[in-house]
């Protein structure tokens, strides 16, 4: 990832302050300023490797750090915010996400810059602004450029296709339902409001108990056939869902599917089962390291998402408007 590193120092003609950086045998990490930053703008840039806790403990050592150097604004650059996915409450399990957010904001953050968060509503759990960039205009510029016959593409995906599909003037189509998994969640009254097999009246009250959902197979809702199909999505991680999706696609007569993301994650096997699947290329960010992954699946490619990553650093620091930045993004974007 070090070439994403040093990209912004290109684009910004910057370079970085001297820090030392130090992880202990006992796995305790230190962190110790070389320079003066009283008063001064600081960028944290921090990707978020495999190592996602080690991750977010180096970003708040280091904010700390800075705010104890008496740094006027520290700003933290995190292309992927990690716990996103933990942003709802979820049986007897947390919000983790609202406790990392002011966790950020006690170790001396005061703003942030990130991309596609994976619920818009996450800003709101911030005491400080989070600028939440969009890398759609750069996938959407790689389709236009890198997929042959583009305009015989239809757009596929359970929430996110509509924008591509305005935009780039193709079909839409719908992919409903889940891969079946084999592991059941256990009704113990985790849920909230408990889940029952069958609605029923409790004795005294008028309100029926809420009933248990079950997850419908994955179903493909619009005509396919002869076109290239494209799957797009803000995060993909475990592809289970993603390589069943293409082999429905593959029956119901797609030639050529693609599956875009802002964020590739790609854990455990994820890279052999692309490789094995009906999936012809999954096209994602540079916003998390995944290099090992590329050289495991030729059919894994990269965009670059840097450059407006280091437009919005150059604009806060000058005190600019973001406007141009959020230029015909819609809220359903």
């Amino acid at each position: 990832m070090k070439c994403f590193f040093f990209s912004f120092f290109s684009f910004l003609h910057i370079g970085a302050f001297l820090k030392t950086l130090e992880h202990f045998y006992f796995s305790e990490t230190r962190v110790e300023i070389k320079e003066s930053v009283r008063g001064q703008d600081i960028f944290i840039i921090q990707t978020i490797p495999r190592d996602v806790n080690t991750a977010v403990m180096e970003l708040l050592i280091m904010a700390y750090a800075l705010k104890t150097a008496c740094a006027r604004n520290i700003i933290g650059v995190i292309p992927y915010f990690p716990y996103s996915k933990q942003s709802k409450m979820r049986k007897r399990g947390s919000i983790v996400c609202k406790l990392l957010a002011s966790m950020l904001a006690k170790a001396g953050l005061t703003h942030i810059i990130t991309m596609d968060l994976h619920q818009k509503e996450i800003q709101g759990f911030f005491s400080f602004p989070v600028d939440n960039l969009r890398a759609s205009p750069f996938l959407l510029q790689y389709i236009q450029e890198e997929v042959r016959n583009h305009h015989f593409t239809i757009s596929l995906c359970p929430s996110r296709a509509q924008s591509y599909a305005e935009r780039l003037r193709l079909g839409l189509a719908v992919i409903h339902g889940e891969a079946q998994c084999t592991e059941l969640d256990m009704d113990d009254g985790r849920h909230s409001p408990p889940m029952v097999k069958n609605a029923t009246v409790h004795p005294g009250l008028e309100l029926p108990l809420m009933m248990a959902k079950e997850k419908p197979p994955i179903t493909v809702v619009g005509d396919v056939g002869g076109r290239i199909a494209i799957i797009v999505d803000d995060i993909i991680d475990d592809v289970e869902s993603f390589v069943a999706a293409a082999e429905i696609l593959k029956e119901r007569g797609a030639y050529k599917i693609y599956v875009m993301a802002t964020h590739g994650i790609l854990s455990a096997e994820a890279p052999r089962l692309i490789e094995e699947s009906s999936v012809d290329e999954v096209v994602v960010t540079n916003t998390v390291p995944h290099e090992v992954q590329k050289l495991q699946c030729p059919k894994i490619k990269t965009v670059d998402i840097s450059l407006i990553l280091s437009e919005a650093i150059r604009r806060i620091h000058n005190g600019e408007s973001m406007a141009y930045l959020f230029r015909n993004i819609t809220v359903d974007d």
